[in-house]
């Protein structure tokens, strides 16, 4: 992961953030949901989870939604999305590490997301630490 990035994770919610304050809730999750709207970019994308875990909006896979992720688990069994959800009820924003597979490497590797309290929703992206090529960027 560059020094830029994480920077660059927090500016990418932060901008999700400042859309969904204009555009209203509705609007918002349509748009982090369309796969070519302008918040999904290379490996780069928003998604929204409610106070409970569940999937509001995802950016790459639509079928998420309306799932309940509180219980899912890395690969090394962490619930990194019940500590994305108790991280925002208790902190309002902030970052938790887990091990997501990637689909160019086809390997469980690092990721980190950044997460922020908006409302009663919870705005998240995150990005892979741990990038040799900069072709694996790319969204499949």
């Amino acid at each position: 992961m560059s020094k830029k990035q994480p920077k660059e994770v927090i500016n990418w919610v932060q901008k999700a953030r400042d859309f969904y304050k204009s555009a209203g809730k509705e609007i918002a999750f349509a748009e982090y949901t369309n796969p070519r709207g302008q918040f999904t970019q290379k490996q780069l994308y928003v998604f929204a989870l409610d106070l409970n875990g569940v999937m509001l909006a995802h950016g790459i896979n639509e079928r998420f939604i309306g799932k309940n992720f509180l219980s899912l688990k890395d690969s090394d069994g962490k619930t990194f999305i019940k500590e994305i959800v108790d991280g925002a009820k208790g902190k309002g924003s902030g970052w938790v590490d887990y091990k997501w597979y990637h689909p160019v490497t086809k390997k469980d590797l690092p990721k980190t997301v950044y997460f922020e309290k908006v409302d009663d929703i919870i705005i998240c992206s995150g990005v892979y630490k741990e990038v040799t090529d900069p072709s694996e960027l790319e969204l499949l």
